[in-house]
């Protein structure tokens, strides 16, 4: 007992100077605080984010009227909207390329709203890259990528560039339209493969995306192109208030024609410009050892800053023409 006294002691008078040595905390600011009109009394106002009456996708309406698609738009909606730094990057980012990607797909036939499939798939970076290999803003995998016609090798990797990857996924979009018949079922090929969905289909016995009962990957994907869709085009209803000289603008250039090797930083010299800025601008160069470009008969067309402010038309060819067949590999393999 007497040792447990003295232990008891020595705890106590340890407690009792590092008291002493700590100054009390000063509670005056937060009772100020507290009592202040201009506190807030709950620490957040978190409400449900809005849906509209009406709403469509890709031209194709909504039906919302049924529980269980007002419910998958509920959820998507939802997480996205209280997802706050990476839907705020979004939104400042999807700027930056918007104009040259809806462009594109209205250049291509294909519904401007598969922007937002760009935005699910990669949060509309051009280097993004999945643990399973799928690269580029539209994550193509490599065989896929070449079936549509983006060259891939030591020094470049054209899934990387906003334009020709963009151009490769309509071709695929386009394609897919044509067998299914519609669009939200081409949004969920993207994920499951047009031969998933239209087994799927047939096994179901059903051909419309509302009324499969899918995985719970594919089954979320298209009501989070729709959630994109509302908080993109309507950013202040979901609490996001972005000021125009905050959001990431477009960049100005011009393009510029090479038809033989170059060295990218002297060519990065050579147009006032640093190969940094060279990298943003053409996302698609990627040797880093040599800084060399290696350039086919068929040359490149390489993206410059525009000092002089105005933006010029692009000019990069087309990927060749490839009309893909049904047995063709999907765009990314089914989760």
């Amino acid at each position: 007992m007497r040792y447990v006294s003295l232990f008891g002691l020595i705890l106590l008078l340890g407690c009792s100077s590092r008291e002493a040595a700590s100054p009390k905390k000063d509670s005056t600011a937060t009772e100020k605080a507290l009592a202040s009109g201009d506190f807030p009394q709950r620490p957040q106002t978190v409400s449900m984010p809005p849906i509209p009456e009406n709403l469509t996708f890709a031209g194709e309406k909504i039906p919302l009227e049924r529980d269980d698609v007002r419910e998958g738009v509920e959820h998507e909606l939802i997480v996205n909207t209280f997802r706050h730094s990476n839907t705020m990057f979004i939104l400042k980012r999807i700027e930056r390329w918007r104009p040259l990607i809806e462009k594109t797909l209205r250049d291509n036939g294909v519904p401007t709203d598969f922007i937002y499939l760009a935005v699910a798939e990669s949060e509309f970076q051009n280097t993004a890259r999945s643990y399973a290999g799928a690269v580029g803003m539209w994550q193509f995998m490599p065989a896929t990528a070449r079936d549509y016609g983006l060259t891939i090798s030591g020094d470049v990797d054209m899934r990387k560039d906003p334009k020709l990857a963009t151009e490769a996924a309509s071709k695929y979009l386009k394609w897919a339209h044509k067998h299914l018949g519609s669009w939200s079922l081409v949004a969920a090929s993207y994920n499951r493969g047009l031969s998933g969905v239209k087994g799927i289909l047939n096994v179901q016995q059903t051909d419309n995306f509302w009324d499969l009962y899918l995985n719970p990957e594919t089954g979320r994907y298209v009501y989070r192109l729709i959630a994109f869709k509302l908080i993109m085009e309507n950013p202040e209803d979901y609490g996001y208030f972005i000021r125009p000289e905050d959001q990431y603008q477009p960049y100005k250039f011009k393009m510029v024609r090479v038809e033989r090797n170059i060295n990218m930083i002297a060519f990065a010299k050579q147009h006032n410009t640093t190969y940094k800025e060279l990298r943003e601008l053409n996302p698609w160069l990627i040797n880093t050892s040599s800084y060399s470009l290696s350039v086919p008969a068929r040359g490149y067309e390489i993206r410059v800053p525009d000092r002089a402010g105005e933006e010029v038309a692009e000019v990069v060819p087309s990927p060749s023409q490839v009309v893909p067949a049904q047995s063709r590999p999907v765009l990314k393999p089914a989760k």
